[in-house]
């Protein structure tokens, strides 16, 4: 499989970038690009099968996925990686984490989903924070909905942001994401196992993320002897885009502890 990707100049250490779920390569930079500047890694963004523009040639299947993209690190790399991911791309780093941990130096999971199931994931019961008049004014009324509860930080400026990252990229294959988020493949056959990953972890989470929460995020952190976890407020699942200067400086923490 020839995941399509971009690759930076960088000549320090590789660290690889799964997107969220839908999204591309290109919304993916814009998301974890900032966080990187400056720390002269070779950073490389990733387009899963059946998103941006890599072809769905696998079955919509979640450990398909998983499987093309430690083929594509076994393929692309000699060493083992920095790993980062939002959403479902954090939700499938650690997979790759539990599956394949000799390819993982450590992980950088944002807003990772834990458990699949909708019923199942430990959402937020408070109300939302207040937000000014017409904030969602500029999204399509399709998205009103998933926006309300997916942003911890409810502003005009960010709902800007984070729409032009879900129309950046290639088209995707919307029938290949459609059998994968409804099939009965799509959580990982291992999801709840118990394991160990002894590598730097950073887990960062949104206050107010009403898709995938932050509580079963931190019971997770068992798995993680060397993690950190944080949960910001004013913050939700688009958290790059929310609190970008936070999540900045929350990823050079873990690239110094990737180097110690």
């Amino acid at each position: 499989m020839n995941l399509a990707f971009d690759q930076s100049a960088g000549t320090g250490p590789e660290v690889v970038c799964l997107p969220l779920f839908s999204m591309t390569r290109t919304a993916t930079a814009a998301a974890f690009g900032p966080a990187f500047a400056g720390a002269g890694l070779r950073e490389t963004y990733l387009d899963l099968p059946g998103h941006g523009d890599t072809p769905a040639t696998c079955p919509p299947t979640s450990q398909a996925v998983l499987d093309t993209v430690c083929e594509w690190l076994d393929q692309h790399l000699d060493e083992p990686v920095l790993l980062a991911g939002g959403s479902y791309g954090a939700y499938l780093a650690a997979g790759i984490a539990r599956q394949r941990p000799e390819l993982v130096r450590g992980l950088l999971l944002v807003c990772p989903g834990i458990t699949i199931a909708r019923e199942s994931r430990n959402l937020p019961q408070e109300p939302p924070l207040a937000a000014p008049m017409g904030w969602l004014d500029a999204a399509p009324a399709a998205l009103h909905d998933h926006l309300d509860a997916a942003l911890g930080h409810r502003s005009a400026a960010v709902v800007t942001t984070v729409l032009a990252a879900l129309n950046s990229g290639g088209p995707g294959d919307a029938t290949f994401q459609e059998s994968l988020q409804t099939g009965p493949d799509y959580a990982l056959p291992d999801e709840s196992a118990d394991f160990v990953f002894d590598g730097p972890v950073t887990v960062v989470t949104g206050r107010q993320d009403g898709i995938v929460g932050y509580a079963d995020q931190f019971r997770a952190m068992r798995h993680y002897p060397r993690g950190t976890f944080t949960v910001l407020d004013a913050a939700g699942h688009y958290l790059p885009f929310e609190q970008p200067t936070m999540l900045r400086s929350l990823t050079q923490d873990w690239l110094h502890r990737t180097r110690g």
